[in-house]
């Protein structure tokens, strides 16, 4: 992400897991870290998606640690595609390994918001999951389980009003049992072109007011 940003290798049941962690400014004590997956690898995705490192960004402004991974066959990682399965445990690992210990933040974008909806149903009850942010997440297809009850208040869930790969009416579908609100961004499409600027304001005040 910047010239600061350190490269890890951390170890997942498929093998080595290539990774990478922002810090806050120096001098700024991190609130704790934040782990964040990125989009489907079969289309694409990397941990250097743009979406992707704009909720880093977001994350470091705010005095959290930022660790990124990439998922399975993606980069340096190692192992093939597990349609999320082992891709929720490589995110446990890594959670494991790169936040050893004080408040986490879930976060992912898309099939990375998927896959981090899953391990959070293994972390919240072990862990202090001091924040959630799901952007464009993907719920159609395969549906991943509702978020706990108490975690609502700490998540943050944006889409976009026009994204025409994750329709809006699927995330509502998922979120609407549960009364979970859905931040929309008007006339936004899956990965936000033109409109970044906005969702790194819109997770920012979310973390912000959850200090």
């Amino acid at each position: 992400m910047n010239a600061q940003t350190e490269k890890l290798q951390l170890e997942g049941a498929a093998g080595a897991i290539e990774a990478a962690r922002d810090r806050p400014a120096e001098g700024v004590a991190p609130v704790g870290t934040a782990v964040i997956a990125h989009p489907h690898p079969l289309f694409g995705g990397t941990m250097d998606n743009k979406v992707v490192q704009t909720l880093a960004r977001a994350f470091v402004a705010t005095g959290w640690t930022a660790v990124r991974f990439n998922f399975r066959g993606v980069g340096g990682t190692a192992g093939t595609h597990d349609e999320g399965r082992g891709e929720a445990e490589d995110y446990l690992r890594v959670v494991e390994q790169a936040a050893g210990s004080g408040p986490i933040a879930v976060a992912g974008f898309s099939f990375g918001a998927f896959v981090a909806i899953n391990a959070l149903q293994t972390l919240w009850p072990a862990r202090e999951v001091r924040q959630i942010a799901l952007v464009g997440p993907s719920v159609a297809r395969v549906v991943p389980p509702p978020l706990p009850v108490e975690s609502h208040l700490r998540t943050l869930v944006v889409h976009g009003e026009a994204d025409d790969t994750v329709a809006l009416s699927a995330v509502m579908d998922w979120a609407r049992p549960q009364s979970l609100p859905v931040t929309v961004i008007p006339g936004g499409g899956h990965f936000f072109h033109g409109q970044l600027p906005l969702l790194k304001s819109l997770v920012t005040r979310h973390l912000l007011a959850g200090q």
